[in-house]
């Protein structure tokens, strides 16, 4: 068993992030100013987006999207049940309605074919989940939307860095929503960020991250700054912050050599498990889409294993081993199953995955023995209780 606990996810920062937040320190600007544009400017250059609005959360982004849309009362917003919280709150913020739809139970994304047959004269979006950092099937989705004229949001918390089909995720949709929180593929500690090649969208977003007001800090308060505003809209308190921003601007860059490091690790897993009783692994990205693993997500088989999920990742924690959940079915939990009305069996896919997701250590910082750790002990867990 291994002396040091292995956390399922670990930040990784250098001196180069270090040494921008002391300097954003030392120069008496925290808030939302050059740092900021800086970031947005290496975000855009990423994603090939027009735009780049950067934010406090990858829950504000989706938000912001959905009110720049204006989506709200009577309209339907459908949506894959297999995601956070996040993705049906802001649905419901909004005053609309989220439409569930069902699961592949192998990739864990949406299925295009019961998009469409939930469509209803009421759908005024689509919110697919690239869940874990694999593309979901967007020349489906975009079908769809297309024929019903239907607004894309992508929800792409997990996929900074995937492609579908050679393109960058980020600009294949009416607005594209990512995450950097501390366990995505980059962080700014908290923070996320809307990209679109919408210039009206962009726009509208920028004056609702920021109480619906005109200017932002750095265009009032720096010496060339004009301190009048205007309030456009009912807004919010979204801004990033240039001290998120001073970590973002050293991630950024280091992108793809962590996804990278993360594709290696994955593929290490993938080898390993692949003939281990009771453990499915997760599928590789298509030939023409790249993943940015954002997770590594078994499912582990009880009525193989003898054991339920819970106590499989009880199991691993004893070996010192830590583990995710990436998700409970939305629909399971109390709240959405008293505010959505959906009745167990109605989404069978996401249930029957919800049962048996586990989420392993994966991060850059790892090394190939503590993959091999990981591995040890999932089949050591299977040996001792078939």
């Amino acid at each position: 068993m291994r002396e040091e606990f292995l956390p399922f996810s670990r930040p990784t920062i250098g001196p180069e992030e270090t040494a921008e937040v002391v300097d954003c320190l030392a120069s008496g600007w925290l808030t939302t100013g050059p740092k900021v544009q800086r970031f947005e400017e290496l975000l855009k250059a990423e994603t090939r987006a027009a735009h780049a609005v950067a934010m406090n959360s990858g829950t504000a982004a989706l938000h912001v999207a959905l009110l720049a849309l204006d989506i709200g009362p009577g309209d339907e917003v459908i949506t894959t049940p297999m995601t956070f919280a996040a993705t049906v709150n802001m649905i419901l913020a909004v005053g609309a309605t989220p439409v569930l739809v069902d699961i592949d139970r192998d990739s864990l994304n949406i299925l295009p074919e019961l998009i469409a047959a939930a469509v209803t004269p009421a759908t005024r979006a689509i919110m697919p989940v690239h869940f874990a950092g694999l593309p979901c099937d967007l020349d489906a989705v975009h079908a769809i939307a297309g024929e019903h004229q239907l607004a894309v949001i992508e929800d792409a918390a997990h996929a900074l860095g995937s492609c579908y089909h050679g393109n960058p995720i980020g600009a294949l949709s009416a607005a594209t929503c990512f995450s950097f929180h501390p366990i995505k593929n980059i962080t700014t500690g908290e923070g996320g960020a809307l990209c679109t090649n919408d210039d009206e969208l962009a726009e509208q977003a920028r004056v609702l991250r920021f109480h619906g007001i005109s200017k932002d800090a750095w265009k009032r308060y720096d010496a060339r700054g004009v301190p009048q505003y205007d309030v456009m809209a009912l807004g919010f308190k979204y801004n990033m912050l240039d001290l998120q921003a001073a970590i973002g601007i050293h991630q950024l860059p280091k992108l793809s050599q962590l996804n990278d490091r993360r594709r290696r690790l994955a593929a290490k897993y993938r080898e390993a498990l692949a003939d281990v009783p009771g453990v499915l692994v997760p599928p590789e990205a298509p030939a023409a889409d790249l993943h940015s693993w954002h997770l590594f997500v078994i499912k582990m088989l009880p009525e193989v294993l003898g054991i339920g999920r819970d106590d499989f990742m009880a199991r691993l924690k004893e070996r010192n081993i830590g583990s995710g959940l990436h998700f409970r079915a939305i629909h399971l939990h109390p709240y959405f199953a008293e505010r959505l009305q959906y009745p167990v069996g109605s989404l069978p896919n996401a249930e029957w995955a919800s049962e048996r997701i586990v989420s392993l250590p994966l991060f850059p910082l790892m090394s190939e023995g503590d993959v091999d750790d990981v591995v040890s002990a999932i089949c050591e867990i299977g040996v001792t209780r078939r």
